[in-house]
């Protein structure tokens, strides 16, 4: 289970420390997840921060979606993955300000309004 989580720590650029406080947990609580018997709530809301399911976080599989919580996330995040515009939207949200990405979906959203008739 502590990899699954350091894996996850590792793809979305979080170290444990950081996630221990986000979370509002003790520190060295997560490094100590191998050798104690895990609080439930606390690994359910190490699944809700990265979007997993729990029983993902606790015994590595979930036969119905894998990765995921849902059939339809799994389906979108398979559908970014093939999709090399999809994939750059995705990594200038993720490395935009947030005030910068508006701007730029405003003005998409507008181009594709004019170019449909809808004003």
């Amino acid at each position: 289970m502590k990899e699954r989580i350091k894996g996850l720590c590792k793809d979305n650029g979080i170290s444990l420390n950081k996630l221990e406080d986000v979370l509002g947990f003790g520190k060295g609580y997560l490094s100590k997840l191998n050798n104690s018997s895990p609080n439930v709530s606390n690994i359910k809301k190490i699944a809700d921060y990265f979007g997993v399911s729990l029983d993902w976080i606790m015994n590595g599989d979930d036969e119905e979606n894998g990765f995921y919580l849902n059939a339809e996330t799994a389906k979108l995040a398979q559908e970014m993955y093939e999709d090399e515009d999809m994939r750059s939207l995705f990594d200038m949200k993720r490395n935009m300000p947030p005030e910068r990405f508006k701007a730029h979906m405003e003005f998409m959203k507008n181009l594709y309004n004019q170019e449909n008739g809808n004003f």
